[in-house]
C-alpha cells in the first residue's frame, strides 16, 4: 500500500478484507506507529458508537414495556397502530439484504457483522441489516409476512446441546419447522446458510441443514452449498472458505463496487443480559478426601431476586478469571492492575457517534485488572482474527511474520497443530511473541473475546428448594498436550467460593425441555454418571414431594457411575434416602475402578435390558445426562441393541423406533 495512503484509504482498505498487518506490511518502518494509532483509534471508534446504539434500544425496550401494562384492548390496537407506522427503510434504489443470525456464545453473530461490514464496502448499492432472529417478529405470525418481503437474506445459524437451535433461534425455528402447511411460498428469496457446529458430536450442524432444507422445499433459491463450520478443528478457515464462495454470487446479485450485561436485581426478566446477584449460601465438597478429584455441591440463594426456575432447567453463571491468570495477562500487555481506561461515545469535539455495529465488550471506566478478570476469555486458543491483531502491534520483525503466517491459509496446518490440537491458550500464544503488545482497546475488542457464561443443570428442585439454586460442579483441572495444567474458569471459582466471605456471582436460568412426564405415574429411566447426575437430583425431589402430596408414582430406575464407591459416590446418602422413601425404585450402580473389570453405565444398561424394554413398552421416559462424546454414544448405541433385540427389530427399524421416541419427547437427553 503507498505510504502516503490517507485516513480514509486506509479504512476502505481494512473494510475490504486487508489485515491490519498487511496494511502495515507496506509501510516504511519509521510511519508503522502512526498506522497503528490510526487502528487503535479505529477499534476504539467503533466500540465507543455502539453505546449510543445501546441507549437507543433500552429506550426502545422501555417503551415496550410501557405498552404492556395497557389493557388487552389498548395493546391489541397498539400493536396495531406500530404495525402501521413501523420505519421503513428508505427507497434509494438499494437493494436489501437481510443477515440473520442464531448464536450462544456470539461466534455466529461475529461472523454475520464481519460480513456485513465487509459487505458493505464492497457493494455500494445494497444495504446489509444484521439481525438477531429473536427480534426479527414480535409474535411467531409475523415471521411469515416479514419473510415474505425478503429478496435476499442470509443465515448464520448454530447448533448446541443435543442438535438443539440456539436461545435466540429457538422461537424461529420452532416456527419454521412446523409449518408444513405453508408449501412453496419463498419463490422470491435467494439465500445462503453458514452453520456452525462441532463434528464429535452426534448432530453435527443439524439446525443449518434443517434450515437450509427447509428454505429450499419452500421454494427459496440457494446461491451456495450450506457451510458447515466445525468448531473442533478451525471454523474461522471454514467461514472464510464459505464466504469466498458466495461473493461471486453476490457480485452477480448486487454489482461491484461485545455483550453488556448489567446487575438487575427486581428486573421483570433475567437473562444472560440481564443476570442477577445471588450469594452463594452453600457449598461443600463432594468427593471423600481418598478421591484425587474434587466435585462441589453449591447452592446459590434466590430468595428476593425475582429469578424462578423449574426442575430440569439450566442456570448460567459469570465468574471471573483466577488471579494468577490475570497477573499473568497484566505482565504480558504490559500495563499496572490499577490503571483505568475509559470506551468514550463521543468524538473529541463532544459530539455522540454514529452508527457502528458492534456492541462495546463491557462498562467501563473500569481497571485493567477488573476488565481482565470479568471480562476477556484468556484461557481458549485465539482465533486468526486475533493473530493478525497482535501481529500488527508486534515490534519484533520475526514475531510478526511468525504471526502472519500462522493466521494465514499458508499456515493452516501448522495452525491447527500447534495452537487447537495443542490446545494453547491466548496468553500461551502471547508469551511465545512478546513484542505483541496492543493497545487496550485493540485487545478487548480484536484479540480477546468476551468471557462467556458456564451452564449448569440444576440438581434441586423447586418444590424442595424455592429459593435456592443448587449446582454440582466437577473440578476442571488438566495437563494440556502443550503441557499447561488448565484450571477451568467457572469450575475454579465454585470450588473456592466461600458464603463466610459472601462471595456471589451473577446468573440467570435457561430453560431446558428436560422435564418429568407430566403424569407421575408414568415409569422412567434414567442415565447420568458422574455430575451427570445433577437435574435427577432434582427430579428425585420433585417425585418425593409429589409422593408426598398422594400421588402414585410409576416405576423409575436410575443408573448411576462413579470410579469407586469410596471415593466418588456423589450424594449417596440422598439417593439411599429416596430408595427408602419410595421416590426411586431402584439403583443401578457401575463402578469403574472398583473390581477386576471396569463397568460402565452401558454395560449395566445390556444387564437390565429386559427391564428398560419392558418401561419403554409401557409408554415410559428415557433421560441420560452428561458427556456427549463418549458416554452419551454408548448409551445411544445400547440402546439401540436392546429396542433391536426385546424388540425383534432388525437394525433399520431398531434405528427408526428410536428415533421416534426422541421425536415423541420420550428419549431425552442434556448431554455437553
Amino acid at each position: 500500500m503507498d505510504s502516503a495512503a490517507g485516513p480514509m484509504e486506509l479504512v476502505a482498505a481494512l473494510l475490504r478484507g486487508i489485515t491490519p498487518a498487511e496494511l502495515a506490511g507496506g509501510v516504511p518502518a519509521g510511519e508503522r506507529a502512526e498506522v497503528r494509532a490510526l487502528l487503535a483509534t479505529l477499534a476504539a471508534a467503533v466500540l465507543g458508537c455502539a453505546l449510543l446504539v445501546l441507549w437507543r434500544r433500552t429506550a426502545a425496550g422501555k417503551k415496550r414495556k410501557d405498552a404492556d401494562k395497557a389493557s388487552a384492548a389498548l395493546a391489541t390496537q397498539g400493536k396495531k397502530a406500530r404495525q402501521g407506522t413501523e420505519e421503513q427503510p428508505a427507497d434509494d434504489g438499494r437493494k436489501r439484504v437481510a443477515v440473520f443470525f442464531g448464536t450462544q456464545t456470539g461466534t455466529a453473530e461475529g461472523f454475520a457483522k464481519a460480513l456485513a461490514e465487509e459487505a458493505k464496502a464492497r457493494y455500494d448499492k445494497a444495504t446489509f441489516k444484521v439481525i438477531d432472529l429473536d427480534d426479527y417478529a414480535a409474535e411467531d405470525e409475523d415471521y411469515e409476512e416479514k419473510l415474505k418481503k425478503e429478496k435476499l437474506a442470509l443465515f448464520f445459524v448454530a447448533t448446541y446441546g443435543d442438535g438443539e437451535p440456539t436461545d435466540n433461534a429457538a422461537r424461529f425455528y420452532k416456527w419454521f419447522t412446523e409449518g408444513n402447511e405453508r408449501g412453496v411460498w419463498l419463490n422470491d428469496l435467494q439465500y445462503a446458510v453458514f452453520g456452525l457446529g462441532n463434528r464429535q458430536y452426534e448432530h453435527f450442524n443439524k439446525i443449518a441443514n434443517v434450515v437450509d432444507d427447509l428454505l429450499t422445499e419452500q421454494g427459496g433459491n440457494r446461491l451456495v452449498p450450506v457451510g458447515l463450520g466445525d468448531d473442533d478443528q478451525c471454523i474461522e478457515d471454514d467461514f472464510n472458505a464459505w464466504k469466498e464462495s458466495l461473493w461471486p454470487e453476490l457480485d452477480r446479485l448486487l454489482g461491484m463496487k461485545m455483550i453488556i450485561f448489567s446487575l438487575t436485581n427486581g428486573h421483570a426478566v433475567h437473562d444472560a443480559q440481564h443476570p442477577c446477584r445471588a450469594n452463594v449460601a452453600v457449598r461443600r465438597e463432594l468427593h471423600s478426601p481418598a478421591s484425587d478429584r474434587s466435585c462441589t455441591h453449591l447452592e446459590f440463594d434466590i430468595a428476593g431476586t425475582g429469578l424462578t426456575y423449574e426442575t430440569g432447567d439450566h442456570v448460567g453463571v459469570y465468574t471471573e478469571n483466577c488471579p494468577e491468570v490475570v497477573d499473568e495477562a497484566e505482565r504480558l500487555l504490559g500495563y499496572s492492575p490499577e490503571t483505568y481506561f475509559t470506551i468514550h461515545a463521543d468524538k473529541e469535539d463532544g459530539k455522540p457517534l454514529d452508527g457502528g455495529s458492534l456492541a462495546p465488550p463491557f462498562p467501563s471506566p473500569i481497571t485493567v485488572r477488573n476488565a481482565l478478570a470479568r471480562y476477556a476469555d484468556l484461557l481458549n486458543s485465539p482465533k486468526k482474527s486475533a493473530l493478525v491483531a497482535l501481529a500488527t502491534y508486534a515490534s519484533d520483525p520475526a514475531d510478526a511474520d511468525r504471526l502472519k503466517f500462522l493466521a494465514s491459509p499458508a499456515g493452516k496446518d501448522e495452525y491447527a497443530q500447534w495452537i487447537v490440537v495443542s490446545q494453547r491458550s491466548l496468553l500461551e500464544v502471547m508469551a511465545e511473541f512478546p513484542s505483541a503488545k496492543p493497545p487496550l482497546g485493540v485487545f478487548f475488542a480484536a484479540v480477546a473475546p468476551r468471557l462467556q457464561p458456564r451452564y449448569y443443570s440444576i440438581s434441586s428442585s423447586p418444590s424442595m428448594a424455592p429459593t435456592r439454586i443448587h449446582v454440582t460442579s466437577a473440578l476442571v483441572r488438566e495437563t494440556t498436550p502443550a503441557g499447561r495444567v488448565h484450571k477451568g474458569v467457572c469450575s475454579t471459582w465454585i470450588k473456592n467460593a466461600n458464603p463466610s466471605e459472601d462471595s456471589w456471582a451473577p446468573i440467570f436460568v435457561r430453560q431446558s425441555n428436560f422435564k418429568l412426564p407430566a403424569d407421575p405415574s408414568v415409569p422412567i429411566i434414567m442415565i447420568g454418571p458422574g455430575t451427570g447426575l445433577a437435574p435427577f437430583r432434582g427430579f428425585l425431589q420433585e417425585r418425593l414431594v409429589q409422593k408426598e402430596s398422594g400421588a402414585e408414582l410409576g416405576r423409575s430406575i436410575f443408573f448411576f457411575g462413579c470410579r469407586n464407591s469410596k471415593m466418588d459416590f456423589i450424594y449417596e446418602d440422598e439417593l439411599n434416602n429416596f430408595l427408602e422413601q419410595g421416590a426411586l425404585s431402584e439403583l443401578v450402580l457401575a463402578l469403574s475402578r472398583e473390581g477386576p473389570a471396569k463397568e460402565y453405565v452401558q454395560h449395566k444398561m445390556a444387564q437390565k435390558a429386559s427391564e428398560i424394554w419392558d418401561v419403554i413398552s409401557q409408554g415410559g421416559y428415557i433421560y441420560v445426562c452428561g458427556d456427549a462424546k463418549g458416554m452419551a454414544k454408548d448409551v445411544h448405541r445400547v440402546l439401540h441393541t436392546i429396542v433391536q433385540e426385546q424388540g425383534s427389530l432388525d437394525s433399520s427399524k431398531a434405528e427408526g423406533f428410536v428415533k421416534n421416541l426422541q421425536t415423541e419427547g420420550r428419549y431425552l437427553r442434556d448431554v455437553w
